[in-house]
């Protein structure tokens, strides 16, 4: 992969500024040029990759020990921020937790994705980084000094990643997933259109913090299982605490899994009805097709005679989409900017 940042995030290394601890952890990891260089010149070097999303996780290299969610402390935490401003300065003030005394931190930052802004927030942190800018980004460097910390500050941002209530304490949250704090305006659409007789086994796809996936089971009394498809680990775990309760108090029991997925991949079994607002963003870059990757894995997924629901802002396209898969499409709500569809009849 063609990754900026990545391959700014190793340069310090390459070329020499900094010696390669034996054992380092990388936040955010991802594939790119620049890890494989790394791994050519310093192949004793361990890598403890941690990926919360699915995809990119399944992208890095299998030599990487890769986690969802990766503990301890390590002589060297490397990072690539994300854009959301809480959730980088929450990921900062977690490098320091867990670099030792004396251990490097690392991160580097696309410009345009807020480099400036993040290096400030590491300087407040834990004093002023090195610098060095290529590739159109910036990689900053500082060893872990409790003397120029502040602790304070390290403990208030810490806290920002800590799963919040939202929606008048209906759900937990927490920054950097998406829409996470508030409901959605076209997932509350299609929660609000759902068919009450939805029965038998079901299926959430993209279900974020579990917002539609309890609008399942508030609403439809015949459903038996549901699994919920997540590629963000952060929401998933969150899914399951939010939709404990409501599976508690519902007056038939039911099923529920959750699958840490990528959902354009495919599904590994049959369902009666899938659910779905597809995602059509990574990062700023509109991805129309991973909500098209989405319908053909519903329609595969689907029984002969199941359903599909989903929600998509109007500018969207998605009817050759679901004629090429459904012999029946039904427009069921067409209201603020979005659209709610049902599909059925998988076509073979």
């Amino acid at each position: 992969m063609d990754d900026a940042a990545v391959q700014a995030l190793f340069l310090p290394f390459v070329d020499g500024t900094l010696a390669p601890p034996a054992r380092l952890l990388w936040l955010r990891a991802r594939d790119g040029q620049g890890l494989q260089q790394f791994r050519s010149l310093f192949p004793a070097s361990t890598i403890v990759a941690e990926q919360s999303f699915r995809p990119f996780a399944d992208a890095l290299p299998a030599w990487l020990d890769v986690s969802a969610a990766a503990t301890g402390r390590f002589e060297a935490v490397l990072l690539l921020p994300p854009r959301q401003r809480d959730e980088a300065r929450a990921l900062l003030a977690r490098a320091l937790d867990q670099v030792v005394e004396g251990g490097l931190v690392v991160a580097s930052v696309a410009n345009n994705e807020g480099a400036r802004a993040i290096q400030s927030d590491l300087a407040r942190l834990a004093g002023e980084p090195a610098v060095l800018s290529k590739h159109k980004c910036r990689v900053f460097w500082l060893r872990a000094d409790a003397a120029r910390r502040d602790a304070a500050l390290v403990q208030q941002w810490a806290a920002i990643d800590v799963p919040r209530a939202i929606a008048d304490g209906r759900f937990l949250s927490r920054p950097g997933l998406f829409a996470w704090d508030r409901i959605d305006t076209a997932s509350a659409l299609l929660a609000a259109h759902l068919p009450e007789d939805l029965a038998g086994a079901g299926a959430d796809l993209g279900a974020g913090y579990g917002f539609l996936a309890d609008a399942v089971l508030r609403r439809c009394a015949q459903v038996t299982a549901l699994d919920l498809y997540e590629a963000e680990a952060r929401a998933l775990a969150l899914a399951q605490r939010n939709l404990a309760a409501t599976a508690a108090v519902r007056a038939a029991p039911v099923a529920l899994g959750y699958h840490w997925h990528d959902v354009v991949r495919g599904l590994p079994r049959r369902y009666d009805f899938i659910v779905m607002n597809p995602p059509f963003h990574q990062g700023r870059a509109d991805r129309p097709e991973l909500g098209r990757g989405f319908i053909r894995a519903a329609a595969q997924a689907l029984t002969a005679t199941g359903r599909l629901l989903l929600v998509a802002n109007r500018h969207l396209a998605y009817e050759e989409e679901l004629q090429r898969h459904f012999t029946q499409t039904r427009v069921l709500a067409d209201a603020q900017g979005f659209k709610v569809i049902q599909a059925q009849g998988t076509r073979a």
